[in-house]
């Protein structure tokens, strides 16, 4: 492994935050620590909300500003022309998530399409993101995946998701944008796949333009990997992949014991890092193929990816590599990667208040459940308070 233990600094990590910012954070990951307090936040914060109380104010300068770039894109340009000065580029994530109707999905695709144009102009911003879900309803995408007769009308919706994957797709391929397409639940994950290989065969003629994502917590991924690979081999394109570990567990497990099958999460912790990291080899090994697009806050796995690229040679800014974290999270990795000249970009979600709160309550709540996470935010933060009072 590495020896040098880049992550502790935290001069670099914390540099763009003033000492308020620093407090906000402290403080916030102190009350995210309290997993109770989190239940009953999240259940008064949802109330409020739905209650038209007036907390949106309150909301916006304590767990919005830190976890969110803004409301709308214009308003999250300081954040990434900032962070874009210490390397760090911008991956800007409309989180408005549980929309239904037509009207909904081609709104998305607007709003999408929009911000596709506005990073075309930003160096600091190589790569747009949507959600599937985004694009068109879950039962819909769970039905075609489980391959289930559609009726007519049905046809006629999913033809119209496929058409707004397309158009994406392709604006991203002319503007020489990278599209991120995230995963989500298992049971709808099928039909995505399908979708996204059928537009990584069309548009990832000459390098990776189109990105699936993998959630390394579901213990298949590996194979389906593995087996995406043989195809594109045989069929002559190239393969884009973000892993990440997963983002809903408790969810996956429920419904598994619920419909009584097998769950296709990975049985512990240890399990699915080493999926993980397999799957980081394997791409690293096929880097002429596939590129990588490393999504993780975990520490070990970067020291993994670095030290393989330094065994196999690979340069720090290979534009096939980049690692990439949350907005509000992990700055200890993103910034002091940038330093060493990594290709970085982090996640930065924007919508209005309301719409957004859905994504900062499921932040809220990983971070509780994720064991190390956030005592390892609050070490580092603690550390950077006591150097700066020490240079004071």
């Amino acid at each position: 492994m590495i020896t040098e233990p880049i992550f502790e600094n935290t001069q670099i990590a914390f540099a763009l935050k003033s000492d308020a910012e620093l407090e906000r954070a402290y403080f916030l990951f102190k009350m995210i620590s309290i997993q109770p307090l989190v239940k009953i936040g999240t259940t008064a914060t949802n109330f409020a909300i739905k209650a038209n109380l007036p907390v949106e104010g309150l909301i916006r300068v304590t767990v919005f500003n830190h976890f969110c770039g803004g409301v709308n894109e214009y308003d999250c340009l300081p954040v990434i022309d900032k962070m874009y000065e210490k390397g760090v580029s911008s991956v800007l994530d409309y989180s408005v998530e549980g929309k239904e109707s037509e009207a909904e999905f081609d709104s998305a695709l607007i709003t999408v399409l929009h911000i596709m144009d506005f990073a075309q102009e930003r160096k600091a911003m190589p790569f747009a993101v949507f959600k599937p879900t985004g694009f068109g309803r879950l039962k819909l995408f769970e039905k075609v995946g489980s391959e289930d007769v559609l009726t007519n009308e049905e046809l006629r919706e999913w033809q119209k998701v496929e058409n707004r994957f397309d158009t994406v797709c392709k604006k991203a391929k002319d503007n020489d944008l990278a599209l991120l397409i995230d995963a989500e639940e298992s049971w709808m994950q099928d039909a995505a796949d399908t979708l996204v290989t059928k537009m990584m065969e069309k548009y990832n003629t000459e390098k990776a333009v189109v990105f699936n994502t993998l959630q390394m917590y579901r213990h298949d991924r590996l194979d389906f990997l593995k087996a995406q690979h043989a195809l594109a081999k045989r069929k002559g394109y190239y393969l884009g992949y973000k892993l990440v570990r997963g983002a809903y567990m408790e969810k996956e497990n429920e419904r598994a014991e619920e419909h009584n099958y097998e769950s296709p999460i990975c049985k512990n912790k240890f399990a699915t890092d080493s999926n993980f990291d397999a799957s980081a080899k394997y791409i690293l090994d096929n880097l002429e193929e596939v590129s990588l697009f490393a999504g993780t806050h975990n520490e070990d796995s970067t020291y993994l990816i670095m030290e393989q690229m330094k065994m196999k040679g690979i340069a720090n800014n290979d534009p096939r590599i980049w690692f990439g974290q949350l907005y509000g999270m992990s700055d200890h990795i993103s910034f002091n990667l940038a330093d060493k000249g990594y290709n970085v970009a982090k996640y930065v979600p924007f919508g209005p208040v309301k719409d957004v709160m859905p994504y900062l309550i499921r932040r809220a709540e990983e971070n509780t459940s994720v064991a190390g996470q956030t005592g390892r935010e609050l070490s580092l933060l603690s550390k950077e308070k006591k150097r700066r009072k020490l240079d004071n």
